[in-house]
């Protein structure tokens, strides 16, 4: 593994609990950061407490709730004194049916978490890291996002969203030292593959040109160079760890 130098800095992983966003912690707290969970389920977050160690400390929060980001980012406030990594990861599939079929509330769900939550979180932390003229975001998009995938009409349009979002901000904030950045990683052996039936897993992988899924210690791997005062320069980025299944 390759160290990266993040001593000194405070990061906040939604999703923090499990899949990426837990595989990520564990690389930012090697890599020397102070990482706040983020999550919602809060036994998960106390394993994740567990596995990570001293460096992390948790928070219950759903990030639908603007109130609950804008009061749980000022406790990370009270015991970290800034925010200067948020990586959002964050995020659910949503259920497999075509368009016709797609339940609206469950339309709803999906762009409530992926993408209303994206906005709170990175609303939430702009202001902190502009009053520091520093900061490093990453928000987890798809590869599903550039290329779009059957019976995924909710999720791909969250992730689409998230892409275009990242780069509207990154522009806003390219005056500052603050780089935000996406990735659009192909799917990876997560939780997130319970909501999804097996025909769509098995139409993911056959799209993938290495044959195989990501696995999320290569997304950390990424992630923790964008966070990383290394990233100097790319903002408004999308970076691809889609196996080769990306066409742009």
């Amino acid at each position: 593994m390759n160290k990266i130098d993040l001593k000194g800095e405070i990061a906040i992983v939604t999703g923090g609990a499990q899949g990426i966003g837990l595989a990520t912690a564990n690389r930012l707290a090697a890599s020397g950061a102070k990482v706040c969970l983020w999550d919602i389920d809060y036994d998960q977050l106390k394993a994740a407490k567990a596995e990570v160690g001293r460096a992390a400390t948790i928070y219950k929060v759903d990030i639908t709730r603007y109130n609950q980001v804008e009061k749980t980012m000022e406790r990370v406030l009270d015991r970290h004194g800034k925010v200067s990594i948020l990586v959002n990861s964050a995020g659910i599939a949503g259920i497999n049916t075509t368009v016709d079929d797609y339940p609206l509330d469950e339309w709803q769900r999906v762009m409530e978490l992926n993408v209303n939550g994206t906005f709170h979180t990175n609303r939430a932390a702009v202001p902190i890291m502009k009053s520091n003229n520093y900061g490093r975001i990453v928000n987890i998009a798809s590869v599903a996002g550039k290329e779009g995938n059957p019976n995924a009409s909710a999720y791909s349009t969250s992730k689409a969203a998230v892409i275009g979002f990242t780069k509207s901000l990154g522009k806003e904030l390219a005056n500052h030292d603050i780089a935000v950045n996406c990735v659009t990683p192909a799917a990876a052996k997560t939780r997130i593959f319970d909501q999804m039936t097996d025909e769509h897993i098995n139409y993911m992988l056959s799209k993938i040109p290495r044959g195989r899924f990501v696995e999320v210690d290569e997304i950390a791997g990424m992630i923790a160079w964008l966070v990383s005062k290394e990233n100097s320069y790319t903002t408004a980025g999308v970076f691809d760890l889609s196996g080769g299944r990306a066409t742009y």
